[in-house]
């Protein structure tokens, strides 16, 4: 695709300038952050109106804008399992049965969660799971969005990456979550506009004029089997379907980007609505990109190689809103990726580096980011496609976590080595997989291979056994007890307590 060179300055100099208000933002951010819990949840301030914009603005990125669009255009809408409708599916369940009981619990971090109900062991191993799972997720944003300026302004892949690594690492530096929510806010509000824009406008021209045909077009010269959502052809392909939407649904329950916006709400009722709404938001906007990726076989039919998104825009769109959408585009991006890094950064500073007699807590949350924004850099030159990445971030807090969390707030627990057991069990039967290349649970003949039994639910569900089938012998001859005194606290007192 050819860029006309008026346009090329034209984007360059309205993505500078866009650049220097976010920096802005963050400047004026950082007069927000006195101590560790504005860095790490903006001082447990955030009205409903900033809670569900910048739980939208952290997972609506590449992954739903760019790369759950390209697969639906090559293999139709079974490929949004994942992202949209999984993702959008977490931000509901999450609303409905989890942000209440963890906001009540005044944490700063998931691990803090797993401290409190069985032990500091649970803690430390939670953490190790919790880090490297957002590696491969900021890594698929930093490649995406160095596609988009090597599409655009021919900027080699090499220094595209290093490019948007520097820019967003940057200011998520300066204000932590006061910052991200702040820029999170103009994003969300820039990348939600442009998608109504680009959407009108393709199924306007589509439709010659009018957008009900347009759209009648879309759903009458598309394949019917690119509208299956669920394949129901065959066993394993359900099977394998339900897999994947559950690593979405599922997986992303115990991270702590999600629960650090939870934790940085102003009310219970605050943190539960905000999931909500942005569970309904997501689903409804998700759905336009893939929509525009059907159209987008209609109206070209031979180019399958260019992202499509950008591709429509710089087709149908006058160039100055074309330059528009593309910086709502990096907006998108932009805002996944600040937020990603400080989640993991959070859980080191916290749960981490204390271990190792560090106390300088904002100091510490700094550094962290640098290391998480610099291990991702490394993972994003390791060539993996944008999709994997995203599936194997999702995955391994699902088969890790997601059980021992349930669990937790659930039940009163009574054994912190069977969260530990369970941890550990599923982490190690995906790491076994992920090592060997094996895509589905056993594949070496027989019944299982005939099954093709995905990984994250095979994982998950031997987590689980393995959890109760220790937790049930150690109740019977012990009786339930908390991991610790502190569990036996009012979340209101832990809140006086630390104030």
């Amino acid at each position: 695709m050819e860029i006309e060179s008026s346009l090329k300055w034209l984007l360059a100099v309205t993505m500078v300038l866009y650049l220097i208000v976010m920096y802005v933002i963050g400047v004026i951010a950082q007069r927000k952050v006195h101590n560790a819990e504005d860095f790490l949840v903006a001082g447990r301030k955030l009205p409903l109106s900033f809670a569900w914009m910048t739980l939208l603005a952290t997972w609506f990125g590449a992954g739903t804008m760019l790369t759950a669009a390209d697969e639906v255009r090559s293999e139709g809408l079974t490929r949004g399992a994942l992202d949209p409708f999984g993702a959008g599916f977490c931000l509901l369940i999450a609303g409905l049965f989890v942000a209440g009981p963890m906001w009540r619990m005044q944490l700063l971090t998931v691990p803090d969660f797993f401290r409190r109900k069985f032990g500091s062991s649970a803690e430390l191993i939670s953490s190790l799971i919790l880090v490297p799972s957002y590696f491969g997720w900021i890594a698929a944003q930093f490649t995406a969005l160095a596609e988009v300026l090597q599409l655009f302004f021919g900027i080699p892949l090499f220094w595209g990456i290093l490019i948007v690594a520097i820019v967003g690492t940057g200011y998520t530096l300066m204000g932590g979550m006061w910052s991200v929510t702040l820029t999170d806010a103009v994003q969300i509000s820039l990348v939600l506009l442009g998608l109504l824009v680009l959407g009108g406008v393709v199924l306007f021209e589509l439709g010659s004029g009018n957008m009900l045909v347009g759209i009648t077009r879309v759903r009458e010269e598309t394949d019917p089997g690119m509208w299956t959502i669920i394949p129901t052809d065959s066993f394993p392909s359900l099977v394998g379907w339900i897999g994947v939407f559950a690593i979405g649904a599922l997986g992303n329950l115990p991270g702590q980007d999600l629960m650090q916006r939870v934790f940085a709400a102003n009310s219970e009722r605050t943190a539960k609505w905000a999931c909500l709404v942005a569970g309904v938001l997501y689903l409804l906007f998700g759905a336009i990109p893939l929509l525009l990726a059907l159209a987008g076989n209609i109206l070209f039919p031979e180019d399958m190689e260019t992202k499509i998104l950008p591709a429509l825009a710089h087709a149908f769109l006058h160039p100055v809103v074309a330059v528009i959408f593309l910086v709502a585009l990096l907006s998108a991006i932009l805002s996944t990726i600040d937020s990603a890094i400080l989640s993991p950064a959070s859980v080191m500073a916290q749960n981490i580096f204390p271990r190792f007699g560090w106390s300088d807590t904002l100091r510490s949350n700094r550094i962290a980011i640098l290391m998480v924004a610099i291990c991702s850099l490394v993972l994003s030159y390791a060539g993996e496609s944008a999709y994997a990445l995203l599936e194997e971030a999702y995955l391994l807090t699902m088969v890790g976590l997601f059980v021992p969390l349930i669990v937790g707030l659930y039940t009163r627990p009574c054994s912190p080595t069977a969260a530990i057991v369970s941890m550990l069990v599923g982490t190690c039967i995906w790491a076994v997989h992920f090592a060997l290349g094996w895509e589905t649970f056993l594949p070496v003949g027989g019944f299982m291979q005939a099954m093709e039994l995905p990984i994250s639910l095979t994982a998950t569900a031997a987590a689980a056994i393995a959890y109760f089938c220790i937790q049930w012998p150690w109740q019977t001859q012990f009786g339930p007890a908390p991991a610790e005194a502190e569990e036996e606290l009012p979340a209101t007192d832990l809140a006086d307590e630390r104030g």
